[in-house]
């Protein structure tokens, strides 16, 4: 074993050869849009990223599914499959087949097994002084699916979520690989804070977050300023505030935003501030264009301990 519980990391590696190294991961959840292919294509998508976010490439897909099949039309079943197989297609991996339960509620996701050298493993713990944080995609999907769930969404906030959500990270993998990614994780339910603090605490390094460079979906601010935030945030809202100072005058709904717990978010690298540009130009061009710098590294903050500022210096 190469990578297991012992840190937070994203998926567990086994080493087969010198070469090879087995990455495997599960990932479900409950509906969290109305559309049952554009759920299906999210699970997957939110599966498939664990492997990404260890340097690995994706071979086989095992679907998990939970459906109340007395209930609901079995056309609903089908949609969320053929969304999930879309997914496993465009990730050039195989569907080998599956389990399937009578369930109170639907229920839907993957066991992934990806591939990758043992020596290009990434893991969430390497991060280096000086490395900025970039980050693929925005965040704010928690507060506009609690949103979409009230049936308050509009059509233009619910069409930007799917998108970046159904989104596979595997470009931004095989960018990053042309870079000296020292640490990566991929942003999900713990949020973009709680992610970035697993990231300090596994490297030993102190972190300053800027949130004037942290891109958001719209509209997450109207929809947090009427509530609308999911209880797993609230939950990480406190989970983080034991490590993290927010400077004042900051918009007072930061905190709220930046621990926002994320379903099938971007990918977060660290690496080298003369690469960082660089990065982020390619991960632009390649489609993901919310990309941005979000952060540093740095001394001057407490091992293990996130500081939230306006800008970085």
């Amino acid at each position: 074993m190469l990578v297991g519980l012992e840190t937070s990391d994203d998926a567990g590696v086994y080493r087969l050869t010198e070469d090879t190294a087995l990455v495997q991961t599960v990932d479900y959840f409950t509906p969290i849009v109305d559309d049952p292919y554009a759920f299906g294509q999210i699970a997957a998508a939110n599966a498939l990223s664990d492997i990404y976010a260890m340097g690995a490439t994706p071979l086989t897909v095992l679907n998990i599914v939970g459906f109340p099949i007395s209930k609901l039309d079995k056309e609903i079943l089908a949609k969320i499959l053929q969304g999930g197989a879309q997914k496993v297609r465009e990730a050039h991996a195989t569907l080998l087949g599956g389990h399937s339960i009578d369930d109170v509620d639907p229920k839907f996701g993957m066991a992934v097994t990806g591939i990758v050298h043992p020596g290009k493993i990434w893991t969430n713990s390497k991060a280096q002084v000086g490395d900025v944080l970039v980050l693929t995609k925005p965040i704010g999907m928690g507060i506009t699916t609690k949103a979409i769930k009230e049936g308050v969404a509009s059509v233009e906030a619910t069409d930007e979520v799917i998108y970046w959500m159904s989104m596979l990270n595997k470009d931004a993998a095989e960018i990053g690989h042309r870079y000296h990614v020292h640490a990566a994780t991929d942003v999900t339910g713990f949020g973009l804070l709680g992610h970035a603090l697993e990231m300090a605490r596994g490297s030993q390094l102190g972190l300053k977050v800027a949130a004037s460079q942290v891109p958001v979906c719209e509209p997450t601010f109207t929809y947090a300023r009427q509530g609308l935030v999911p209880a797993g945030s609230k939950r990480n809202m406190a989970f983080v505030y034991e490590a993290a100072n927010f400077a004042k005058g900051l918009d007072k709904l930061m905190p709220t935003i930046l621990t926002d717990a994320v379903t099938s978010g971007g990918l977060l690298f660290a690496v080298p501030v003369h690469e960082a540009n660089d990065l982020v130009k390619d991960l632009v061009a390649a489609g993901m264009t919310r990309s941005a710098v979000i952060g540093q590294f740095v001394e001057e903050v407490a091992p293990g301990f996130i500081e939230v500022v306006q800008e970085l210096a």
